[in-house]
C-alpha cells in the first residue's frame, strides 16, 4: 500500500487541511481528510473495472466546516443523539449543547468532526489522533483518541478506534460514511441491502429511540436482502414518516458475545447494487447499526458542483445505541480511567 500527503486546502482562518491518499497499483484508492478524519473519495471498480467514487463529500475543506451532513466524518464524543441535550453520570448532571433542539447531535456544533487531527503515516496504516479536552462541548474528562485506517489490495477499508479517558466519560464513536456503490449521482432506491438484526429502535418526533421493536411484519426488515426503494416511499408507516420519510434508525445487532465483553467483528450488513456489480460488505464489533436512508440530503451541495438530493446515499454507521448513556445499559457506553475504548469496523468494497 501506498500513502500520500497533499495540502488540500485552507479554512476560513487560513489554517491548512491535509488529503491522505492510501492506494494500491490495481488502482483503487481511499482519500481521507485531517478535518474531522473524514473519508473523503472511494474510487472502487465496478464489474467492467471502471473505477468511481462510491461516496459523497465536498470539494472544499471550508465546505465541510459549514455543512450539516457530516460528510464521512468520525463523528464524537457521541454519534448520533443525547436526549434534551444532557445526561447523569455518577449522580452528576452534565449538560450538552442543544445543536439539534432539543437534542444534543454528533456531539455538538464543534465536535470531532470540525476538529483537526493530527496525522501520520506507517507501514501499512494512516493514524490520525485527537485529544479532546475535559469540557469539550459539554463532556468530563480529558479523551485521547486515535483511529487507524488500513487499506488493503482487495477493497477491505478498516476502521480502528481506541480512545482512553483521565475521568469517566460517555464514549460512542462512528464514521458518518455517505455510500452510493453506482458511482454517478443518483438516489439509492435500486439498492439492495441485507442487515443481521431482528429488531430495530422505534423513534418519537425527534428521533429519539422509545421501545425496540422486532423488524418482522415492518418496512424495517432486511434479515432478506431487499431493494431500498420500495420501503423507504412507503406512505403508510409512522415510522417511515417520522424519520423524514425513510429511515433513520438503529438496529440492534445479532452477537453471540455477552454484553460485558467486547462482541467478535462479524459481518453485519451487505449493499448490492445491481447495475454496477458492486457490492459493500459492513463487518463490525459494535452492537448497534444506524441505518440512514438520506432523508435530510436534499439541498446538501456536494462535489463537481452537483446538489444532492433526498435518499441519494446510504449510511450504515456502526457503534452503541442513540441515546444510550440515557438508557438501562447506559454503563456499556461509559468510558472509565484505565480502561481502554476499542472498537473496529471494516467496509469491504467488490464485484459480484
Amino acid at each position: 500500500m501506498n500513502i500520500s500527503s497533499a495540502h488540500w486546502g485552507d479554512l476560513a482562518d487560513g489554517t491548512p487541511v491535509e488529503l491522505h491518499t492510501l492506494s494500491h497499483d490495481n488502482g483503487l484508492r481511499v482519500s481521507v481528510t485531517n478535518l474531522g478524519a473524514a473519508l473523503v473519495s472511494w474510487f472502487a471498480p465496478d464489474r467492467d473495472g471502471h473505477l468511481a467514487d462510491i461516496l459523497l463529500g465536498h470539494d472544499t475543506p471550508a465546505a465541510y466546516t459549514t455543512g450539516t451532513a457530516y460528510m464521512g466524518a468520525i463523528v464524537g464524543r457521541w454519534a448520533n443523539r443525547i436526549a434534551g441535550a444532557r445526561f447523569s453520570l455518577d449522580g452528576v448532571e452534565h449538560k450538552l449543547e442543544a445543536n439539534q433542539p432539543p437534542n444534543s447531535l454528533h456531539g455538538g456544533s464543534h465536535g470531532f468532526s470540525h476538529k483537526l487531527w493530527q496525522a501520520r503515516h506507517t507501514a501499512q496504516a494512516l493514524v490520525l489522533t485527537l485529544e479532546s479536552p475535559a469540557g469539550d462541548n459539554g463532556f468530563p474528562g480529558t479523551l485521547t483518541v486515535e483511529v487507524t485506517y488500513t487499506f488493503s489490495a482487495a477493497g477491505e477499508l478498516t476502521i480502528t478506534y481506541d480512545a482512553f479517558t483521565d475521568a469517566s466519560t460517555p464514549l460512542n464513536l462512528t464514521n458518518h460514511a455517505y455510500f452510493n456503490l453506482s458511482g454517478v449521482d443518483s438516489t439509492i432506491g435500486d439498492h439492495e441491502i441485507e442487515l443481521a438484526a431482528d429488531q430495530f429502535f422505534a423513534i418519537d418526533k425527534n428521533t429519539i429511540p422509545t421501545t425496540l421493536e422486532n423488524v418482522a411484519n415492518t418496512p424495517f426488515d432486511f434479515r432478506t436482502a431487499a431493494a431500498i426503494g420500495p420501503r423507504v416511499d412507503t406512505r403508510d408507516n409512522e415510522q417511515v414518516t417520522l424519520a423524514g420519510g425513510g429511515i433513520d434508525h438503529c438496529y440492534v445487532l445479532r452477537t453471540t458475545a455477552p454484553v460485558t465483553e467486547l462482541p467478535e467483528l462479524r459481518r453485519v450488513a451487505a449493499v448490492y447494487h445491481p447495475g454496477s456489480g458492486r457490492e459493500l460488505i459492513v463487518s463490525t464489533t459494535e452492537r448497534g447499526l444506524v441505518f440512514y436512508t438520506s432523508n435530510k440530503l436534499a439541498g446538501v451541495p456536494g462535489k463537481h458542483g452537483v446538489t444532492y438530493a433526498k435518499h441519494g446515499a446510504l449510511c450504515l454507521e456502526a457503534g452503541g445505541f442513540p441515546n444510550q448513556i440515557n438508557m438501562d445499559d447506559a454503563e456499556a457506553v461509559v468510558l472509565r480511567p484505565n480502561e481502554r475504548y476499542r472498537q473496529i469496523t471494516r467496509y469491504s468494497a467488490s464485484v459480484r
